[in-house]
């Protein structure tokens, strides 16, 4: 396949080596039947799988609804919450004013679907696509499960979406080709930036570690926090009764996935006040345990207090 001027990968900025060796695949005809993209988020993962599968299901008349997710041989797999046993995406989620107090996974039923998708044939195209996004949610029973339908996908091209290769089983790294991901360069991030029309503080930007897409989400979740208690967080507590407070409207007000932003947010800001790796590592302890459904607002009480010195450290 020779590449034209509007090829879909034109879209994607700063990732050479992964789109080179997409396009050799394509040329020679040597499709994988998975594909594992890793690389940090926000630097064109998603944008470079739905660029590969427009190319892999060659329907570009139908560029409107590959785009919307929406193709019937295309399967857009994200994280779901859920709700009254409902999955929920986090813009679903967003849509039903959804109280997030855990993070999202890959399920053991979207895994289930994606087995039934790709065991029947294309109904349009020569092909199908399966794409995992943030696929290291997977739930060890998901994971378990998508590792047999890997190792016949039958008309299907899988493509998982990781931040690092060891994000997921060793078993599922080894029936995929990896493809890399790199963090952008400042002017890459910049081009990434005007392009989307983005004007980004640089206190936020400074969060951004070579991705755009970071950038852009730590905007949003800058300007979705409550000027007072940005604030109150910025300051250490002089007292315990401070520091619980604090915690008390930091876990009122902001839902797990902003306290875990808040707890990045945090890290360059004491940083940059204080130089203080002991803070650094307080709030790096403090991700882990929320990370892993620990009470928030207990985890935010002992590590203000160890912040300001009141508790052992």
């Amino acid at each position: 396949m020779v590449f034209s001027l509007n090829s879909p990968f034109d879209v994607v900025v700063g990732q050479n080596q992964a789109i080179k060796l997409l396009k050799a695949a394509i040329q020679r005809d040597r499709i994988a039947p998975a594909y594992l993209f890793a690389g940090t988020s926000g630097v064109g993962r998603s944008k470079t799988a739905s660029a590969f599968a427009e190319v892999l299901l060659g329907d570009r008349r139908s560029a409107n609804r590959l785009s919307d997710r929406n193709h019937p041989d295309l399967l857009w797999v994200e994280p779901t919450y859920l709700d009254k046993g409902k999955m929920l995406t986090a813009k679903e989620a967003d849509a039903a004013g959804l109280k997030r107090r855990a993070l999202p996974q890959i399920r053991i039923e979207q895994i289930r679907e994606i087995s039934e998708f790709v065991s029947r044939p294309p109904l349009e195209c020569q092909r199908s696509v399966v794409v995992l996004e943030e696929a290291q949610s997977m739930a060890e029973s998901a994971a378990n499960s998508l590792l047999k339908t890997l190792e016949e996908p039958l008309y299907a091209t899988i493509i998982l979406i990781v931040p690092d290769a060891s994000a997921i089983l060793p078993t599922l790294v080894s029936r995929c080709q990896r493809i890399p991901f790199t963090r952008l360069n400042q002017r890459q991030l910049q081009e990434v930036l005007d392009l989307a029309g983005h004007t980004i503080p640089p206190e936020v930007l400074a969060l951004a570690q070579g991705s755009a897409g970071n950038a852009i989400e730590s905007f949003e979740r800058f300007k979705s926090i409550p000027a007072e208690l940005l604030t109150a967080v910025r300051q250490i507590p002089q007292d315990a009764k401070t520091a619980m407070a604090i915690a008390k409207q930091i876990t009122k007000e902001l839902e797990v996935d902003l306290q875990l932003w808040l707890i990045d947010y945090l890290q360059n800001y004491f940083w940059e006040q204080q130089r203080s790796p002991l803070v650094l590592q307080h709030l790096d302890k403090a991700r882990e345990l929320i990370a892993r459904y620990v009470q928030p607002r207990l985890v935010w009480e002992v590590t203000l207090l160890q912040i300001a010195g009141k508790i052992a450290n």
